[in-house]
């Protein structure tokens, strides 16, 4: 993938291919030509905040409906578009949903099996018992969900969709009705058994961490487009527009003004690239672009507020040029006076030309 939304693995090669799926509903187009791939054994995280067309997308894939426009390969066999359409339950895919979407009058092991109808009664519960010991369950096959914790009922939610062995596991928002403690065990067991079954997933999420710590690649997302992709770490140190630089972790945006050159911006001149041209433009960094120095040294600053953050010190700093208090957070053992200094690394320092968004 790249971050402009193209494809570039060909479609024999990826587990998964979407290509340039479209879908509109009434005036709203939810999708606008989004493309991506997944390879075998991949996990990769659609991130973006509610209404940016990732669950539709989901929804696509899994046939629960279909696109107004582009295409989606299974293992290299158009599922959709192309006047082709295969039905949910002939594309070996598993769906897994926030609300679990558990059967009550099922016991937990009924429930697992319940997608393995055409298998033999003993082969049928062979599997379930096999998948519910991957996810650690085994011993509570004769419960029922009302007896489940909410940790408990999402592995059995996990278990089943994986009964079938699909070929691709698409995961809605699975982990967002749990509390942050139970939710922070049960993703890293979920991501224990995906990689222990080798399983490729597609996981939706509008939590930037929970993409971070599960998912090979991230598709950020935003407004029915797909805006960039690639690893975390390649998403954190180059984003491709501020909304990109957002989404990846704490950022502080500032103005500049590009010129000769170089960039003059409140924070001190930067280096410009050399395809830059003059204007304004928008400077992002990371906290770690900023270092703080004694007073006298780098451009003044003046600290407004100093809060406690156990070993961390959070700092509000009026600095001139800016509309607002510059917020920087440094070790707590720091010697911070009322005036420091400060200075930015050049090479840390996202630039975007406009002062704009961006997609």
């Amino acid at each position: 993938m790249n971050g402009s939304g193209g494809h570039s693995t060909a479609p024999e090669q990826a587990r998964l291919d979407v290509a340039e799926v479209s879908r509109r509903f009434g005036g709203n187009l939810a999708l606008d030509r989004v493309s991506l791939t997944l390879a075998a054994g991949e996990i990769l995280a659609v991130l973006g905040d509610s209404g940016c067309g990732k669950s539709t997308l989901l929804r696509l894939i899994a046939g629960l409906d279909t696109p107004d426009g582009g295409t989606i390969r299974i293992d290299g066999r158009v599922v959709a578009g192309r006047g082709a359409f295969v039905p949910p339950e002939a594309r070996g895919i598993g769906l897994m949903f926030q609300d679990y979407a558990l059967f009550p009058h099922l016991t937990v092991l009924a429930n697992v099996r319940f997608g393995l109808n055409r298998l033999p009664n003993a082969e049928a519960e062979s599997v379930a018992m096999e998948r519910l010991r991957e996810v650690g369950l085994a011993d509570r096959t004769a419960s029922y969900p009302a007896d489940l914790s909410g940790g408990e009922a999402q592995r059995v939610a996990l278990a089943r969709a994986l009964a079938p062995r699909p070929r691709v596991l698409l995961l809605d928002e699975p982990f967002s009705n749990l509390d942050s403690g139970t939710r922070e065990r049960v993703r890293a067991d979920t991501l224990a058994v995906l990689r222990q079954t080798g399983m490729s997933a597609i996981l939706v999420t509008h939590d930037a961490a929970e993409a971070v710590e599960i998912a090979d690649r991230i598709a950020l997302m935003r407004a029915g487009r797909l805006v960039q992709s690639g690893t975390a770490e390649a998403l954190y140190r180059a984003p491709a527009s501020p909304f990109a630089a957002r989404a990846l972790g704490d950022i502080i945006e500032i103005p500049g003004q590009a010129v000769g050159g170089r960039i003059e911006t409140p924070l001190g001149p930067l280096a410009a690239p050399p395809s830059l041209a003059a204007g304004a433009v928008r400077v992002c960094l990371r906290p770690e672009a900023i270092r703080l120095l004694p007073e006298g040294e780098g451009v003044p600053g003046r600290v407004l507020r100093r809060a406690f953050a156990g070993s961390l010190a959070r700092l509000d700093l009026a600095v001139a040029g800016l509309d607002a208090p510059l917020r920087l957070t440094v070790p707590q053992a720091h010697d911070t006076t009322e005036r420091v200094g400060l200075a930015v690394a050049s090479e840390l320092a996202h630039v975007f030309a406009g002062t704009d968004d961006g997609h």
